[in-house]
C-alpha cells in the first residue's frame, strides 16, 4: 500500500488538449460528434478553437446566425479565439455573429471605441482541469487600429497582440500552472510571440492554415496549428513536472 501511495504522490498532472482552427463553416454534424467523442474519451481535456469558424466574411453578417457555432456547442468546446471572420465593426453585427456560441470567445487585444458598444468577447479565462490551473488568453490579428481611417466608423479598436500579451501574461502567470495563448494572428506572429513574451507554455494558433505535424518549438515554447476546413484536429499531451512543462502531440484526420 505504501508503494502505491508513493507512486500517486510522485505522479504529475496530465492534460490533453484537442485543437482546431479555420473551419470557415466546414464543420458538419459527423465531425462535431467525432470531436465530442474525442473529448469524452479523455476526461482531463480541453477542446479549443483558434478562430475563423464561421461562414461570414469580415464585414458581412448572416441574419439567421452562424450554425457552425451550434455544432461547436454540441462538440463541447471550452473556448475559441476570435478570428477576423468573427469580428464586426458595429456592436449589433458583432453580437449577431457570435450570438449562438455557448462557450467563451477570447480576444485580449480589442477594446471599445464607443462607451455604449457591447463587447461579446473576454480577454482570457482560467479553468482547473486534472489538477492543473490553466489560463487561456486570446489574441487576434488587428482589424482596425488607431492609425486607420476605418476607426472613425468602428465601435472597436485593436491593440497590438504582442504588446497586449506582454502586459497580461505576467499577471496571469502568477495564478496558474499552465498558460496557453490561443491565437488568430498567424504562424509568423506566433513565432514572434514565443520569442518576445516569456511565461507562455503553449501557443495554439490559427489564421495561416498551417498543418504542423508536431509541435514547433520556438525559444522553448511549443506552437501548434491544425490546418483548415475541419480536415484535421490537433491533439497535445501536456505534462507538468515541477516548474517544467512537457508537451508532445500531433494532428490527425477529422
Amino acid at each position: 500500500m505504501r508503494g502505491v501511495i508513493v507512486h500517486l504522490l510522485n505522479c504529475t498532472p496530465m492534460l490533453t488538449i484537442f485543437h482546431t482552427n479555420d473551419f470557415h463553416n466546414a464543420l458538419d454534424e459527423q465531425k462535431a460528434n467525432r470531436l465530442k467523442a474525442l473529448k469524452e474519451q479523455s476526461p482531463n481535456s480541453l477542446l479549443l478553437d483558434a478562430g475563423d469558424a464561421i461562414r461570414a466574411g469580415n464585414i458581412y453578417v448572416h441574419p439567421g446566425g452562424e450554425p457552425v457555432l451550434r455544432l461547436m456547442n454540441r462538440a463541447g468546446y471550452d473556448a475559441m479565439a476570435m478570428g477576423n471572420r468573427e469580428f464586426h465593426f458595429t456592436s449589433s453585427g458583432f453580437r449577431k455573429k457570435l450570438g449562438w456560441a455557448e462557450f467563451p470567445i477570447l480576444c485580449a487585444n480589442i477594446r471599445r471605441a464607443r462607451p455604449r458598444a457591447s463587447l461579446p468577447v473576454v480577454p482570457h479565462i482560467t479553468k482547473t482541469i486534472g489538477g492543473l490551473r490553466v489560463a487561456i488568453i486570446g489574441l487576434t490579428v488587428p482589424m482596425i487600429t488607431e492609425r486607420m481611417l476605418a476607426r472613425k466608423v468602428s465601435s472597436y479598436i485593436f491593440d497590438d497582440p504582442i504588446e497586449t500579451a506582454a502586459a497580461l501574461v505576467p499577471k496571469l502567470r502568477e495564478g496558474c500552472d499552465l498558460l496557453i495563448a490561443l491565437t488568430h494572428i498567424g504562424l509568423k506572429e506566433d513565432r514572434r510571440l514565443a520569442e518576445t513574451v516569456p511565461g507562455i507554455d503553449l501557443i495554439v494558433g490559427g489564421h495561416t492554415h498551417a498543418v504542423i505535424e508536431k509541435p514547433e518549438i520556438v525559444t522553448g515554447v511549443p506552437i501548434v496549428q491544425a490546418g483548415y476546413w475541419a480536415r484535421q484536429v490537433g491533439r497535445v499531451e501536456v505534462e507538468k513536472i515541477g516548474n517544467e512543462v512537457k508537451v508532445t502531440g500531433g494532428i490527425m484526420e477529422l
